[in-house]
């Protein structure tokens, strides 16, 4: 799950992604990443650690870190939240392979829309709450990829 600073949309989507994947009792390694290494080593926003817990989905013990390449040898699908991302992401690509992995995750629950998770830092608590459905309905359309071994 990957963002700008991961400190607002892939944390949670980390954290919902999470959260399902042990509901379900999957054997998935889940992370998350930010583009730029600006916040690293800091916990996610306090105003998506707030709107988080209000859905019984706890993010306060993540902490940001930066995407890096190794991350393509890491990780089988590496989704991002908008296309500036996504195109961060795969300018550090070596490979075609690694360019396979790399996904815009509001094509999970919209197929073929190439649809942004709208960052919510700038705005007020409703933007918050409007990511956490976004990517609460992203991590469900995961899921079930995941369950009938469709995902990769």
């Amino acid at each position: 799950m990957v963002c700008l600073g991961n400190i607002c949309r892939s944390p949670i989507a980390d954290g919902l992604m999470m959260k399902k994947v042990t509901e379900n009792k999957l054997d998935i390694r889940v992370d998350s990443a930010g583009t730029i290494g600006m916040h690293a080593g800091n916990a996610p926003d306090p105003r998506m650690c707030q709107t988080a817990k209000s859905f019984g989905t706890p993010i306060d013990h993540l902490r940001s870190r930066k995407f890096i390449v190794e991350d393509f040898d890491r990780f089988d699908v590496i989704f991002a939240m908008d296309k500036s991302n996504l195109s961060n992401i795969l300018k550090l690509a070596r490979s075609e392979k690694d360019k396979e992995k790399v996904r815009l995750i509001l094509n999970m629950s919209h197929p073929g829309k190439d649809l942004e998770v709208p960052d919510p830092y700038y705005g007020g608590e409703q933007g918050f709450i409007e990511v956490y459905n976004l990517l609460d309905k992203a991590t469900d359309a995961i899921l079930e990829k995941i369950k009938n071994n469709e995902l990769i």
